[in-house]
């Protein structure tokens, strides 16, 4: 086969062949990720579908690796998520994500068992707190009692359109000071054996799983179930519309991810890149560099 001014056999084309599936492989590989909760993990326990919700709203999506990403642009048009860190916050960090909801930006944190969340809103000064005891609701469930609906929802822009979440091996949220927005059925037990069944000791009552409360001229909401922004639960019903609530007609959604342990390397990269002037530099200089060795040796070759 005559390619150009060249004769291409077939084990080039094949070795070329491979080399493009491995390039796309690595690609793949290299731009997404396998960690729950994750914006490019489009698995059944990744985020991909919170990231493709707020990018169907009219706002600008931005995934934050550094907490620096609160200090930019107008708190007072934005919502960030920040759905169960698999590590602390420092001092410095909060007291940026403070500033933001104080200056007008609304917060979301979504937590269960772990204990970062908790941790975030202490610092944050609000009052919920998650309650790290598993729900349970045999009457009112999806599959089972430990997927339990709260059919329970008030009137509020944060649940325009949600009548019920459906929830995944929940906590609940202790409200204190706060406004629940969302509670389970008057038939949910907290289980604080884990033995799956009610027993004497454990009540039948609604808890709130979701609360708001006003914090400066901002808005912290706790969620005590983060599994409700998964992909395979982000279809129940009211899941979806529950997201799209909180994106709202916000200006600016920020997907905070700087305490996740697993990062895209390609996303990484291209961060980095963007922050980075010299970066930027040093990469137009290879990219220049490489097309001007590519064009010598075509003009050497005729």
């Amino acid at each position: 086969m005559r390619v150009g001014s060249r004769d291409v056999g077939y084990p080039h084309l094949l070795a070329a062949g491979l080399l493009v599936a491995m390039l796309v492989g690595v690609g793949v590989g290299a731009s997404t990720s396998s960690s729950t909760y994750g914006a490019f993990n489009s698995a059944w326990d990744g985020g991909s579908g919170v990231r493709d919700v707020a990018a169907d709203a009219p706002a600008e999506t931005a995934l934050a690796y550094n907490t620096t990403a609160y200090d930019e642009g107008a708190a007072g048009g934005a919502v960030a998520f920040v759905v169960s860190p698999e590590s602390g916050y420092t001092d410095a960090e909060a007291a940026r994500i403070e500033s933001f909801v104080r200056d007008g930006g609304t917060l979301v944190v979504a937590d269960d068992f772990r204990p970062h969340g908790n941790d975030l809103l202490s610092r944050l000064g609000a009052s919920a707190r998650i309650n790290r005891t598993p729900l349970r609701d045999d009457r009112h469930q999806y599959k089972s009692g430990a997927l339990p609906v709260a059919t329970r929802t008030v009137s509020d822009p944060r649940t325009n359109n949600v009548s019920q979440l459906t929830l995944n091996h929940p906590a609940t949220v202790t409200a204190n000071e706060s406004t629940a927005l969302v509670r389970s059925s008057n038939f949910s037990y907290r289980d604080a054996d884990g033995d799956g069944e009610l027993d004497e000791s454990e009540a039948l009552r609604s808890y709130p799983v979701v609360t708001s409360e006003s914090l400066g001229a901002g808005e912290v909401v706790v969620v005590s179930d983060p599994s409700v922004f998964i992909n395979s639960m982000l279809d129940r019903p009211d899941n979806r519309a529950f997201v799209e609530a909180l994106v709202g007609d916000h200006e600016t959604v920020l997907l905070d991810f700087s305490h996740a342990t697993e990062r895209p390397p390609l996303q990484v990269a291209l961060g980095a890149l963007r922050d980075s002037s010299a970066l930027q530099l040093l990469f137009g200089g290879v990219v220049v560099g490489a097309l001007a060795v590519i064009s010598r040796r075509n003009q050497f070759e005729l």
